[in-house]
C-alpha cells in the first residue's frame, strides 16, 4: 500500500479524513453542484452537444480526478475554452446533432486523456513551461471574445455560424432580419440579471447582515435563479410555440457506458486538436491548482496532475462526455466554500448524478438564451485586454506575441490560435536565448566587484576586455558570442587579453565548446590571450574532459578579481560608466 501512495493521492488524504473535513466538503459540494448544473448544460451547448453531455462530463471525471489528482480544491469538468476547442475540432469531422458528432467528441476526450496520461507516466509535465503566460493570456482573452460572440445567436434567437470572429459577425449581420424579440428580452434580461448578481448581490446580502456562507451560496445560485425563472416564464406563456428555442427533452438517467471510435481516419483527424486541447487544459488546470494550493501551503505534483487529468478525460470518453479540465471559476468557488479534500468533488458528482436522475425533466422548457447568458457572463471574466498594455509597457517582444496570438485566434480560429501560441512561445524563447545578455564589465573602484561599464562608473584597462556571459551556452547562442568577440577585437587594436566571466553559466554544450575552441584559436592567431574566470564546478568538470583547457591560450582564474590583478596594467586604468 505504501508503494501506491505516490500514484494514488486518495490513499494519502483518505487516511486522515475526519468528520470535520466531511462537513466542510459537503457544504462546498452543495455550493459547487448548484453552480455546475446550469454551467454544465451551457458548456455542452457551447461544445455543440446535447445538454445532458455536460452533466455526464461532470460526474465520472471529477471522481477519477479525486482518486488520482493532487489538488485539494481543483474542480474538474467542462470549461469554456476547452468546450470551444471541442466544437471547433469535432465540427470539422462531423455535423452537430448527429451520432457521429457525439462519437467524435468521445474520441477527442479519449485521445486527450491518453496523451495526458502518457505525459504523466513519462514525467513530462515540464513541457507546459514552453507556453509563456502572456501568450496563454492572449489566447484565453481571444477565446473569451469568440465564445461570447458565438452565443449572441442564442440571445437573438437566430441561426448563425462560423468559427472565427469575422465569420460570426457576418453571419449574425446576415440573419438580423430573423430576430425573435421574445428571445431577445429573455436573453438580455438573463444576462443583465447575472451581471448584477455577480457584482452586487453579495454586497447587498452582507448589508442585511446575512452570514458570509449564506451570502456566498445565494450569489453562486444566481444562474439557477435565472434558469428557474425563465423556464417558468417559457412554460407558463407557451413561448416555445412562439419561436423561443428551448433545451427540450433531456434523458433521465445516469451517464451511459460509451465507446470512443478508434477509426484511423477519425483518430488522425483529431490527434493534433487533442494534443492542443490537452496542453491548454493542463496549463489552465495546473495554474489554478498551484495558485489555490499556495494559499494553504500545499504541494501540487505536475506529473501526477497529468495522470489525474488523463484519467478524468478517459472517464469522460467512456461515460458520454467530452474533454474536461480543471475550471477556474468552479475551483475558486470550491476553495472559498471551504473544501478540504478532493472528496468534495466526489460529493459534487453524487449531487449531479441525483440531478441527472430526477431533475432533467424540469429543464425541458429552459430557453437556450438563458444558457447563452450564463456562458457570456462566465467567459467575459476571462477577457483581459489590459495584457496588451502591460506587455507593451514591460516587454515589446511579449506584446508582439500576445497581439499575434489574439489576432490569429480571432481571425483564423481557436486551433490556429492555440497552435500559433505554442509556436510563438517556443520561437520567442529561442530568439531570446539566441542573443544572450553579454555585458562588458569593469572594476568598481576600491573593491573586488565588477559591474557593467554602461551602468556604473568602473575602472577599465584598454588592453583588457572582460565579458560577463549571463546565460548558459548551447548550440543556438554559441555563434553569437563568437561573433561578438570577433567584432570587439577587430575594432580595438589595444586589446591583449579577453576574459570570459562565467559566473552565470550553468552549462556549455558541445556546440558551444567548439565555438570556444574556435575563439581560442582565432585569438591565438591575433596574439591575444583567452582567459576564463569564476567557472562553476560542474562546468569546469565538463570542460576538463575536452581539449579547450589544455590548449587554452591563457589561464583559468578562480575569481574575476584575480584575473584583473594578474592581467591589468594599473598605470593605464581609465574610467567608464554612465
Amino acid at each position: 500500500m505504501h508503494l501506491l501512495r505516490p500514484y494514488l493521492p486518495i490513499l494519502v488524504w483518505g487516511s486522515r479524513y475526519d468528520r470535520s473535513a466531511f462537513s466542510n466538503d459537503v457544504i462546498a459540494a452543495v455550493i459547487v453542484t448548484i453552480m455546475l448544473i446550469p454551467q454544465s448544460l451551457a458548456y455542452a451547448l457551447l461544445a455543440g452537444l446535447p445538454p445532458e453531455a455536460g452533466i455526464y462530463a461532470s460526474i465520472a471525471p471529477i471522481v477519477l480526478y479525486a482518486v488520482f489528482g493532487t489538488s485539494r480544491a481543483l474542480a474538474v469538468g467542462p470549461v469554456a475554452v476547452v468546450s470551444l476547442l471541442t466544437a471547433s475540432a469535432v465540427g470539422q469531422v462531423a455535423e452537430s446533432g448527429t451520432a457521429g458528432y457525439a462519437i467524435a467528441a468521445l474520441t477527442l476526450a479519449f485521445l486527450s486523456g491518453g496523451f495526458l496520461l502518457l505525459l504523466g507516466v513519462f514525467r513530462l509535465g515540464f513541457l507546459a513551461n514552453f507556453l509563456s503566460h502572456p501568450v496563454i493570456a492572449g489566447f484565453i482573452t481571444a477565446s473569451g471574445i469568440l465564445i461570447a460572440t458565438s452565443q449572441l445567436k442564442h440571445i437573438l434567437g437566430i441561426e448563425a455560424e462560423g468559427h472565427t470572429l469575422p465569420q460570426m459577425l457576418w453571419s449574425l449581420f446576415d440573419h438580423l432580419g430573423e430576430i425573435n424579440w421574445i428571445t431577445v428580452v429573455i436573453g438580455v434580461s438573463a444576462t443583465g440579471f447575472l451581471f448584477w448578481v455577480r457584482k452586487n448581490l453579495k454586497l447587498l446580502l452582507k448589508k442585511v447582515r446575512l452570514s458570509l456562507l449564506m451570502a456566498d451560496i445565494l450569489t453562486k445560485a444566481g444562474p439557477v435563479v435565472a434558469v428557474v425563472a425563465t423556464t417558468v416564464v417559457v412554460w407558463a406563456f407557451d413561448l416555445a410555440g412562439q419561436g423561443v428555442s428551448v433545451v427540450g427533452e433531456v434523458p433521465q438517467s445516469l451517464p451511459p457506458l460509451t465507446m470512443p471510435s478508434l477509426s484511423s481516419d477519425l483518430v488522425s483527424a483529431l490527434l493534433v486538436p487533442a494534443i492542443l486541447i490537452s496542453v491548454i487544459g493542463f496549463v489552465e488546470s495546473i495554474s489554478v491548482a498551484q495558485t489555490l494550493a499556495a494559499k494553504r501551503r500545499q504541494r501540487i505534483d505536475p506529473n501526477q496532475e497529468l495522470i489525474g487529468l488523463g484519467a478524468a478525460n478517459l472517464g469522460a470518453a467512456f461515460t458520454g462526455g467530452f474533454p474536461v479540465t480543471g475550471g477556474f471559476s468552479r475551483s475558486v468557488v470550491n476553495f472559498e466554500a471551504g473544501s478540504e479534500t478532493p472528496a468534495a468533488g466526489i460529493y459534487t458528482a453524487v449531487g449531479l448524478a441525483i440531478a441527472a436522475l430526477f431533475l432533467t425533466p424540469l429543464v425541458y422548457f429552459l430557453p437556450k438564451a438563458t444558457l447563452a447568458a450564463t456562458i457570456i457572463v462566465a467567459v467575459l471574466s476571462l477577457v483581459d485586454l489590459s495584457i496588451l498594455r502591460k506587455t507593451w509597457d514591460y516587454n515589446r517582444d511579449d506584446f508582439l506575441a500576445v497581439l499575434v496570438t489574439i489576432f490569429l485566434t480571432l481571425s483564423m480560429g481557436v486551433e490556429v490560435g492555440v497552435a500559433s501560441g505554442v509556436a510563438i512561445s517556443i520561437l520567442l524563447h529561442l530568439y531570446k536565448t539566441s542573443r544572450p545578455h553579454v555585458a562588458e564589465v569593469g572594476r568598481v573602484p576600491d573593491s573586488e566587484h565588477f559591474r557593467n561599464i554602461h551602468r556604473h562608473e568602473v575602472q577599465t584597462d584598454p588592453a583588457l576586455l572582460t565579458l560577463r556571459v549571463d546565460e548558459s551556452l548551447y548550440f543556438i547562442n554559441a555563434r553569437f558570442l563568437q561573433d561578438l568577440i570577433q567584432s570587439r577585437v577587430s575594432e580595438e587594436c589595444e586589446i591583449r587579453h579577453v576574459i570570459l566571466m562565467f559566473s552565470a553559466v550553468n552549462e556549455v554544450d558541445y556546440s558551444a565548446l567548439e565555438s570556444l575552441e574556435a575563439i581560442n584559436l582565432r585569438l591565438k592567431d591575433f596574439g591575444i590571450g583567452l582567459h576564463l574566470s569564476e567557472v562553476k564546478g560542474p562546468v569546469m568538470d565538463r570542460l576538463k574532459t575536452s581539449h579547450l583547457i589544455r590548449d587554452l591560450n591563457g589561464k583559468v582564474f578562480l575569481s574575476q578579481y584575480d584575473a584583473w590583478r594578474d592581467l591589468s596594467d594599473s598605470s593605464v586604468l581609465g574610467r567608464a560608466g554612465k
